[in-house]
């Protein structure tokens, strides 16, 4: 090979500068990142099972695969979300713990919605300048999270962006993979009329609706320090709750009620008809329960959900009031006291809701599936305000949900 004719350093072009620009001039501390990742290596390695190879550290996350060979016909499913406006309360108040429980439920339990078991997930944390202790501090809570949801941490990144971001501004997302039973897939295809919807509770706002929430708060002048009577902590403690993450949950209940498909293992509740009792589940997210609940069930069927079952946690009373929210405004951008729904037959209602409660989870029977077409449902929709009737969402042209009644008082 022939050398280059000419190695001398080009010109300087322009106004050099007075001193050499380095990386770390620029805004970028690689030593900073490399402090990042020995503090968060024992909280990522805490999530890791034998399923896991090649430990910390890799370019790739690697996880054996061979496990899926018991299943006759496993499905991959995977989501991708991040934590939206809820890291700038995070950022406020200089408390960095909490938010990768926002992160991880944010994305395993949209996989448990078909029922799979989330199996490995990722993170990227995107920053203006890499504190050490606060990048470590956001993963150890994905990695808490992720031993919560029985999913490895598998793999990483963080960006220093400066210029792009401010120093102490950073956002972060995730995504996850998880496998299911072709069999045993949940969805639409199996609701009947006659099921019943059952609620869980929420842990408080989760992670949707943030940018509605501080423009209230804005508006009403309110610090995050306040001290709320009603809330029994301070403003901010109650907006950085953690999202409540209910996949080990979900998976608790589906092997509860319809047994197991890749062990064997027989269900606890046998229903009339032979077929699997539980039927689906919705994570209630952005667009609240109606609409999310309605993406999974099929043409053809209406489920009307009572708000008299349940009373509005004090937070979203607050939000309530403060910005005096429409109720239909509310409804479609926050949970309002319910994270996850169950779809199941009328016979497993009993068993769900003890299972449920043995794990921790409050839940209730909040409303019950019937034909759309039915004489009864048709004169409830006529009846009823066109906001409280939500007929599809996002995409899905599903079957139909309406709200009825008014929130229990507390």
């Amino acid at each position: 090979m022939t050398a280059p004719e000419n190695t001398t350093p080009p010109a300087a072009v322009g106004n050099a500068p007075a001193q050499p620009i380095t990386y770390a001039t620029a805004g970028v501390d690689v030593e900073a990142g490399d402090r990042a990742v020995e503090l968060m290596k024992a909280a990522v390695q805490a999530t890791h099972g034998p399923s896991v190879v090649g430990g910390f550290g890799g370019f790739a996350g690697m996880w054996d695969a061979s496990a899926l060979l018991k299943y006759q016909k496993p499905l991959l499913a995977t989501s991708t979300d991040g934590v939206g406006t809820k890291v700038a309360i995070a950022q406020a108040l200089d408390k960095h713990d909490t938010i990768g429980f926002d992160l991880v439920g944010m994305v395993v339990d949209d996989i448990v919605v078909v029922g799979a078991e989330p199996l490995f997930m990722t993170d990227y944390i995107a920053c203006g300048k890499v504190v050490p202790e606060r990048i470590a501090g956001i993963v150890r809570g994905i990695a808490e999270a992720c031993q919560v949801a029985g999913t490895a941490l598998v793999g990483g990144e963080t960006a220093e962006h400066p210029g792009l971001l401010g120093v102490d501004e950073y956002d972060v997302a995730g995504a996850a993979t998880g496998v299911v039973e072709a069999s045993a897939v949940l969805g639409p295809e199996r609701v009947r009329p006659g099921d019943v919807v059952i609620a869980m509770a929420s842990s408080g706002i989760h992670s949707n609706g943030y940018s509605l929430v501080r423009r209230v708060i804005n508006s009403a002048g309110w610090s995050l320090d306040r001290e709320v009577s009603e809330l029994g902590r301070t403003l901010g403690e109650e907006l950085l709750e953690p999202t409540r993450v209910y996949a080990a949950d979900c998976l608790d209940l589906m092997r509860h009620l319809n047994g197991d498909t890749v062990s064997g293992a027989s269900a606890a509740v046998q229903t009339a008809s032979g077929e699997a009792a539980l039927r689906g589940f919705s994570h209630v997210t952005g667009g609240g329960l109606a609409a999310n609940l309605a993406r999974v069930l099929p043409q053809g069927v209406l489920a009307t959900v009572d708000r008299g079952t349940w009373s509005l946690p004090p937070v979203f009373q607050l939000v309530a009031q403060l910005g005096q929210v429409p109720l239909p405004d509310l409804e479609r951008t926050l949970n309002l006291g319910v994270g996850m729904v169950a779809v199941v037959d009328p016979a497993a209602a009993d068993a769900a809701g003890e299972r449920l409660a043995s794990r921790g989870i409050t839940a209730w029977v909040a409303g019950q599936v019937a034909e759309a077409s039915a004489a009864e449902s048709v004169s409830a929709v006529e009846q009823a305000p066109a906001e409280d009737h939500v007929q599809g969402a996002k995409g899905v042209d599903g079957g139909a949900v309406l709200l009825t009644g008014a929130y229990a008082s507390r």
